[in-house]
């Protein structure tokens, strides 16, 4: 996914209006998943990778944001991210931008194989 960026302020009521990126991850098959997400900026070295897990035929919505291990990410800086997984998955990723009171969210899917 190569559009990452958060926006460092937001407008309207915590959790659900806080500026974010989304990944939502489904396993639509019959095997859990590990899910590998490598981050990558314009300016420094790749960060990751980011492990999550997804059970066989669910979902995992997955905040950037609330990322920690190895590093939390930084609001502001643009970034780019590679999500790896053992097996297919379908990713939507969304952003969610506060800003201001008039929000915007965009959204685009991969599905690799």
């Amino acid at each position: 996914i190569a559009e990452g960026f958060i926006p460092r302020t937001s407008h309207g009521p915590k959790p659900e209006m806080v500026s974010h990126e989304t990944l939502c991850v489904l396993n639509a098959t019959d095997k859990d998943s590990v899910v590998r997400i490598t981050i990558y900026f314009d300016d420094r070295d790749p960060v990751g990778p980011y492990i999550i897990k997804v059970p066989a035929q669910r979902t995992n919505h997955v905040r950037l944001n609330d990322l920690v291990d190895p590093e939390p990410l930084d609001p502001g800086k643009n970034f780019a991210c590679i999500v790896d997984s053992e097996q297919p998955v379908v990713v939507q990723h969304t952003r969610l931008d506060s800003r201001q009171s008039e929000n915007a969210l965009m959204t685009t899917i991969a599905y690799g194989e």
